[in-house]
């Protein structure tokens, strides 16, 4: 897979990209991820981006020619193209699933006070990480990139993927670790009695009891 990530601040997202999990995954060759900064593609002194909006108004608009020059220099036929906004589509685990099938994917971070809507027609998906407003989509695009590379194949151990939250419609289990007393609060006897049978059937009861109690919207 690769990911272009067409944004007006790329250090705001190297260091994400140079860690852990994300860092392996691309030195692996499972995934590689490019920091275009659409600034380069200004027309304007001083390389400006933003203009004020036609009507007046607070605040200054991304215009289209940078942004979507730069779209279309990485841009091909297996491009998805995905726009950050609040005002997109919420996203979830299924789509970042569903986008582990392409080849390509172009996220396309904002600021200021929004896009020239025009910018919208260049666009797949409009995608949104939740109801609130950020500074800036870079940490959505992290957040996609993420939730993403993590499920491409062998980037991390597949039982784990298969043990996600929000996988099969639940929150995940309760999971413990040494010791096996801290300050009074034991780990359940279950887990240590070594029946497999039993300890998948309360593992199961734990993940629709947690659903129950901090995600009961999930059940529906």
């Amino acid at each position: 897979m690769k990911i272009d990530i067409l944004t007006l601040f790329p250090e705001m997202i190297t260091g994400f990209l140079n860690e852990s999990i994300i860092k392996r995954a691309q030195e692996q060759g499972k995934v590689t991820i490019n920091l275009l900064n659409f600034r380069e593609f200004s027309h304007l002194n001083n390389q400006q981006v933003d203009d004020t909006p036609y009507g007046g108004g607070a605040g200054m608009v991304l215009r289209c020619e940078p942004i979507v020059e730069a779209l279309e220099s990485v841009k091909d036929e297996d491009s998805l193209v995905i726009l950050l906004s609040p005002q997109g589509k919420t996203y979830n685990q299924k789509m970042a699933n569903d986008f582990t099938n392409y080849k390509h994917l172009i996220l396309i971070c904002g600021h200021y006070e929004g896009f020239d809507e025009r910018i919208l027609e260049y666009a797949d998906l409009e995608l949104s990480i939740g109801d609130y407003v950020l500074t800036g989509g870079e940490a959505a695009a992290v957040v996609v990139t993420d939730s993403v590379v993590r499920l491409l194949d062998n980037v991390i151990n597949e039982d784990s993927k298969d043990n996600d939250s929000f996988t099969e419609g639940l929150l995940d289990y309760p999971t413990y670790t040494k010791p096996r007393d801290f300050r009074g609060s034991l780990v359940p006897d279950v887990l240590l009695s070594g029946n497999h049978q039993n300890i998948t059937k309360w593992r199961h009861e734990q993940q629709v009891k947690k659903t129950q109690e901090k995600r009961p919207d999930l059940l529906k």
